[in-house]
């Protein structure tokens, strides 16, 4: 299991916290698995910064369909959540 270190915008971490998005969308350039750990750091991209804040979450199940996705897309669902 691996703990992959990620930035995340302000309106999409809030969603995350919130409970209401259970998932990302992201380049499977880290060749995620279910089990890993995203630590998902909120970052405000306007000033380039991070705020402090991260949520940890667990993998439980990856979407990778050339069907529905960009090649070397991934949609990752996730369990656990885990603020601080």
């Amino acid at each position: 299991m691996m703990i992959h270190e990620l930035k995340i915008w302000l309106r999409f971490y809030e969603a995350v916290v919130s409970g209401v998005k259970p998932f990302e969308v992201r380049k499977n350039d880290r060749n995620f698995k279910v089990g890993d750990t995203l630590c998902l750091q909120e970052y405000l991209p306007i000033i380039g910064k991070y705020t402090g804040r991260q949520i940890n979450v667990v993998v439980s199940y990856i979407l990778d369909d050339d069907s529905f996705l960009r090649d070397g897309i991934v949609i990752l669902g996730f369990q656990n959540f885990k603020g601080v």
